[in-house]
């Protein structure tokens, strides 16, 4: 059955609980700990916990946990969509899906919320109120990515940016307080239901990491389906550490870069780019973070 009614009565579908690690020891017991409260009322529940070759004690930790998780071993650090996608062969087409960065912590009854926003047909993934660890609503939607919002964000800065509803991150009270459609939202954590994943097929793993998201949920809206808010579910995320690393902000910018080429021309993309250039070039002594962003931008990307 594929509605409110039957899944209130108890009628819910497969659910995969999936969460991808990759030396995620220190985050890991917090995220599973959370899990039987934050699932409460939301049906049978799948627990996998894809490993990308950590070389620390993820693995042992997922294992000898009490909500006894699957754990798929990948055998190499191949990248959050592979992760995704091997988890999500594992359980079948008939299946929902709960994607989970190691660093969430689920707020009580949060999953139930997201499935039953799927049950809404016209939903294809559904993201909740996610918090930062002092209690403050993240405002992790998005804008799809294009000329306007990279100058906006390069020459106002993401906050003030963000405030004019000029830039790419969503600074919308009333939608972070009552709900609604959405471009895209940061990938931490997000349902995706079982009619989306038909439609839509496998995450993009050329992305490896970062971006993955913004192109699955183009994918989905592109579908016909909605990307929705839902405030009722509500979820602690810590994340933050692209910020603090230079690799990591060197591949989110690259990314960025390359997600908008396949979706621009050769001008738009070069505009796009500059923006990155100039925001980073303004930004480059605030730290290392902002120089490896920087000289991303400026490398030419390799395909694809």
């Amino acid at each position: 059955m594929d509605s409110a009614d039957a899944m209130i009565a108890g009628a819910w579908p497969p659910l995969a609980v999936i969460i991808v690690t990759y030396n995620s020891a220190d985050v890991l017991p917090g995220l599973l700990a959370s899990l039987p409260a934050g699932c409460e009322g939301a049906g049978s529940v799948e627990i996998i916990v894809a490993d990308n070759d950590s070389a620390d004690a993820s693995v042992d930790i997922a294992l000898t946990h009490p909500t006894r998780p699957r754990v798929i071993r990948m055998g190499r650090n191949a990248g959050y969509a592979a992760a995704i996608n091997a988890a999500a062969a594992s359980v079948g087409p008939q299946a929902d899906l709960l994607v989970l960065n190691p660093d969430i912590r689920l707020q009580p009854g949060a999953v139930r919320a997201l499935r039953l926003k799927l049950c809404d047909l016209s939903v294809g993934v559904a993201v909740p109120q996610v918090l930062t660890e002092s209690g403050a609503v993240s405002r992790s939607l998005r804008r799809e990515p294009s000329v306007r919002t990279g100058w906006s964000d390069a020459l106002l800065g993401t906050g003030l940016a963000a405030r004019l509803r000029a830039g790419e991150i969503v600074d919308d009270p009333g939608l972070y307080a009552k709900g609604g459609s959405a471009e895209w939202a940061t990938g931490a954590i997000l349902a995706v239901s079982a009619r989306a994943r038909r439609m839509v097929g496998d995450w993009d793993e050329s992305f490896f990491l970062y971006s993955e998201e913004v192109d699955y949920m183009k994918r989905v809206r592109r579908s016909g389906l909605a990307v929705t808010y839902v405030p009722e579910a509500r979820a602690v995320h810590i994340g933050g550490e692209y910020q603090n690393n230079p690799y990591l902000s060197a591949m989110m910018t690259a990314n960025r870069i390359r997600y908008f080429r396949r979706h621009h021309g050769l001008l738009s993309t070069a505009l796009f780019r500059l923006s990155i250039i100039v925001g980073e070039m303004m930004r480059a002594p605030l730290g290392p973070g902002h120089r490896a962003a920087l000289r991303a931008a400026v490398t030419p990307l390799r395909q694809p």
